[in-house]
């Protein structure tokens, strides 16, 4: 049933326009009782939605899936990718776009549920969420905008009143996703494997008119677009080795066209400095390690790359070279940008030669000495080194002359170079210990936990009295923290 508009949805359908071999017309099946557990006010205030409306009854209907906003239509999208190296037929198992929302700004943006039932890519499974993940994905996502990372976002968050059955029975919940696209590398790598060279050629025609019309009308442009998703991508990666951030499950079906962070399954922040960090208990073999995260994002575009080859060129020779000088570009792009990442961290405006070799012999001390990540430039640019752990060893102290020769070879005074800092710098991450503190309190109902983390997340380069308990680092268990893909 259809409701009408009072909730101030602008909904366009244009992905419907591609051929139907890229989404099946799926409802969500309805759940008995849902109710709002978390309701995300400021970004529904930047959608232009009524705000006050949608914390209604009758806007927990459409959160939940029990009824269709009017101008909606939902659909589950087809993709594949390569999940730890092996490649599957995918697709929405249990998420259903509902439509594409048009801010009064004239921004599209796709509203997804997902935890609202079966789909015809369900493969078996039953298209529910549990809570607890879909909790710990706002948490993550709110955390990351607030990074400055570009990510997708959490609106809302509903319980559905019956239980999903995993290990145990878990509570249900249902997640509000409102993401640029959910356009992924795999969706690419699906056209070329099941679709005609037609069907990949529409696609990459929406995706350049949606994510990068200035290239619209380029000679080359299918070279302009591939060229672009590497560069959005080398970006974003960076931005995630530079807070610290693994998400766990790097998958081409979890990489999108336009460079948003997305799907946060198994992610976590690192405490402790390693580049051998693991989270995820399905990553065995380290895959998708942090230090490996660069290295996979090349991996996942070459991978892209292979899905253009027929639009890059008529000759398959010529085809596979294009797409190949192309890929040579990423590694210079990605370690560019973490370098430049690296050198606002540590206060440093412009470049020397030698400053890869700075950042990477303090990584080095760090990990040495089982340093936190975090708390390591946090008491650098507070000046408060007594809180580290490094602090009156030789290797420090030896790099920390050097770091000071460096600064004083550059014209901006002390005060910018901290201002540079706190810039990049964040004071507060979503500690894991916090996030599992979080979720644990909200299965016992009580969300108080939870917004109190939110409120210290939401500006984490404030430097405020109040992030400061959220700092601390967990009491030692002696047992590695893990994570589950759980959304």
């Amino acid at each position: 049933m259809t409701k009408t508009n009072e909730f101030g949805w602008n909904f366009d359908n244009s992905y419907t326009n591609l051929p139907e071999t890229f989404y099946s017309n799926t409802n969500p099946t309805p759940v008995r009782s849902p109710e709002m557990v978390k309701f995300n006010e400021s970004l529904a205030k930047s959608l232009g939605l009524n705000v006050d409306a949608l914390q209604s009854e009758e806007a927990v209907k459409t959160f939940s899936g029990n009824e269709i906003p009017a101008g909606a239509s939902p659909i589950a999208q087809a993709y594949a990718g390569h999940q730890f190296g092996h490649f599957n037929m995918l697709g929405d198992g249990r998420a259903i776009l509902i439509g594409e929302h048009i801010t009064p700004n004239g921004e599209r943006l796709d509203i997804q549920l997902k935890g609202p039932g079966r789909t015809p890519y369900s493969r078996g499974g039953d298209g529910r969420a549990a809570l607890g993940p879909m909790l710990r994905e706002y948490i993550i996502s709110e955390a990351m905008y607030a990074l400055g990372i570009p990510t997708t976002r959490s609106l809302a968050v509903v319980s559905t009143g019956q239980p999903v059955i995993r290990e145990t029975n878990l509570p249900g919940a249902i997640l509000t996703r409102v993401a640029a696209s959910h356009i992924r590398v795999g969706t690419f790598q699906y056209a070329a494997k099941w679709g005609t060279v037609e069907d990949s050629r529409a696609l990459a025609d929406y995706a350049i008119t949606r994510h990068y019309p200035d290239i619209a009308d380029h000679e080359d442009k299918y070279l302009s677009f591939l060229k672009a998703v590497i560069n959005q991508q080398a970006k974003l990666i960076s931005q995630w080795q530079l807070v610290g951030f693994i998400h766990g499950v790097m998958n081409t079906d979890n990489m999108t066209i336009s460079g948003e962070t997305i799907d946060y399954g198994p992610c976590a922040f690192m405490d402790i400095y390693d580049p051998e960090t693991v989270f995820s208990s399905i990553d065995v073999q380290g895959r998708y390690a942090y230090g490996n995260q660069p290295g996979i994002g090349g991996w996942n575009l070459s991978r892209f790359a292979e899905s253009l080859l027929d639009l890059l060129h008529d000759n398959d020779e010529e085809a596979v070279k294009i797409a190949q000088d192309a890929i040579s570009e990423y590694p210079a792009l990605a370690k560019g940008y973490w370098l430049e990442g690296m050198r606002g961290k540590l206060g440093i405006f412009n470049a020397e030669e030698q400053d890869e070799n700075l950042v990477h012999d303090l990584l080095s001390v760090m990990k040495q000495y089982k340093a936190d990540y975090t708390n390591t430039f946090r008491a650098l640019t507070r000046e408060a080194h007594e809180e580290s752990v490094l602090q009156g060893t030789t290797e420090f102290n030896d790099w920390y002359k050097r770091w000071q020769e460096r600064l004083a070879r550059q014209e901006q005074s002390k005060e910018a170079v901290l201002e540079l800092m706190r810039k990049n710098n964040p004071s507060v991450i979503p500690r894991n210990h916090r996030v599992e503190e979080a979720l644990e309190a909200a299965q016992q109902e009580d969300y108080s936990v939870m917004d109190n983390l939110l409120e210290a997340l939401a500006n984490p380069y404030n430097y405020t009295s109040v992030q400061e308990e959220y700092c601390k680092l967990p009491d030692s268990s002696g047992l590695p923290y893990r994570t589950y893909c759980g959304t």
